[in-house]
């Protein structure tokens, strides 16, 4: 990946930007110029899309002047380097015509339209992730495969990443939101999960990600046990291909996301076998943790470039990331809920924690979720505004387009996902 040069050990976001953006600016202008020379970038067009077919466009490389005027294109409309004056109001949907016709419409949900995913990538990566889950990892008995399958792994990898340079740089993130999914479901939910017992085993997995460091006698026991259920192979064999892709700074901050994400299985388990249900504020804490941020995170990886260590630890990029993963989450909550009322027992959701606690209809209780979500969403878009105006560092705004188009493609995934979801009839 190109070396972002140094970064300050301590600063604020000014500072941080200050000390870093000389390089950058000066990196950016050196491309800019070398472009106009006919000089092409060695990663500019993927490598790996199969030759019969037209590569995709490479990612525009902006002169300076371009880069400080902000970012544009798919989902960056809360970018700008100025504040954002007005937002949609929250009872207004998207334009039905800007869905694919056979979408599911969550009437006055606040969301943005994606393109097509090209459907070459698609293809490509839904044929190498089930090969790496049959083959690789053997992640699936053949009943499941169904399943699998109307996962659509292909599809929502290629709508929230629509810049990867390569195939493989899309399989990083397939590879972890399948090995993700498998610990989600063998071990918290109704695919052989359960609370009881759930903290040992999450620890043992994350022992896949963030190696043991133990003595000569034990560690070849400890890693044996990563090939003892699917759930350890995924995340150990997902890990192996990341950390080829990422630097050490890319790979140690996804591992922080993932004990985040354990922290939140942890929570909500406690709450079921106590058969507490929280207060909405104490829910959406648990959803904070327990949400989609390890996926936005790494875009930086699956960009092909990277958002230096300082830059992401800044508060108001770790405001950015949190506020993009609950707005995604909630996304989840909405599109799945008749699929978890329809499972045993009691799942979980914003709407139903709405109605119980705020003594809300299940209809009432589900469009009130709308607002919340909406909520976020423009929360999310203003601090993403905020921060872009206030380090308009190229690194940083491309960081942040990437997160605003991966926050769009999740919702286009869970959308367009009619294997999987269904709406309520509320309307």
């Amino acid at each position: 990946m190109p070396d972002p040069g140094p970064s300050p050990l301590q600063s604020s976001l000014p500072g941080a930007a200050a000390h870093f953006g000389t390089h950058v600016l000066a990196a950016a202008a050196a491309r800019a110029e070398a472009e106009a020379l006919g000089l092409a970038h060695p990663q500019a067009v993927p490598t790996d899309v199969p030759a019969a077919v037209p590569a995709a466009e490479p990612a525009a490389r902006p002169d300076v002047a371009r880069i400080l005027g902000g970012p544009t294109g798919l989902g960056t409309a809360g970018l700008s380097l100025v504040p954002r004056g007005e937002f949609p109001r929250a009872t207004s949907p998207a334009p039905p015509a800007a869905a694919p016709a056979d979408a599911l419409i969550i009437p006055g949900l606040y969301w943005h339209p994606v393109p097509e995913p090209d459907p070459v990538r698609v293809e490509e990566v839904s044929l190498r992730i089930k090969s790496w889950a049959l083959d690789e990892i053997q992640l699936y008995p053949e009943d499941w495969e169904g399943d699998f399958d109307g996962f659509h792994v292909g599809r929502y990898m290629v709508a929230c990443h629509p810049d990867a340079p390569t195939i493989e740089h899309l399989m990083v993130a397939a590879r972890l939101m399948v090995a993700e999914n498998a610990v989600d479901d063998c071990y918290c939910e109704d695919l052989g999960g359960s609370p009881v017992g759930l903290g040992g085993r999450l620890l043992l997995a994350h022992t896949a990600l963030d190696p043991l460091h133990s003595t000569a006698e034990y560690q070849p026991v400890w890693a044996e046990s990563l090939h003892a259920d699917a759930p350890r192979r995924s995340y150990r064999s997902a890990m192996e291909y990341f950390v080829r892709l990422a630097t050490p700074s890319q790979a140690d901050r996804f591992r922080h996301d993932m004990a985040r994400l354990h922290m939140g299985y942890l929570a909500e388990a406690a709450w079921d076998e106590t058969n507490h249900v929280p207060e909405v504020w104490e829910y959406l804490a648990m959803r904070q943790f327990n949400n989609f941020r390890p996926c936005p995170t790494i875009t930086d990886t699956v960009g092909g470039y990277e958002l230096p260590a300082d830059l992401h630890a800044q508060p108001a990029m770790q405001r950015v990331l949190a506020l993009a993963g609950n707005a995604s989450t909630i996304v989840n909550d909405l599109y799945s809920y008749t699929k978890e009322l329809a499972s045993p027992g009691r799942h979980m959701n914003l709407p139903v924690v709405l109605a119980e606690r705020e003594s809300l209809s299940e209809k009432d209780a589900y469009l009130k979720a709308i607002e919340v979500h909406n909520d976020l969403m423009r929360d999310f878009e203003a601090a993403s505004a905020e921060l872009a105006a206030a380090c308009p560092v190229p690194t940083v705004l491309r960081f942040l387009r990437g997160v605003a188009v991966w926050v769009d493609g999740n919702h286009y995934w869970h959308q367009t996902n009619t294997y999987r979801y269904s709406l309520p009839d509320f309307w």
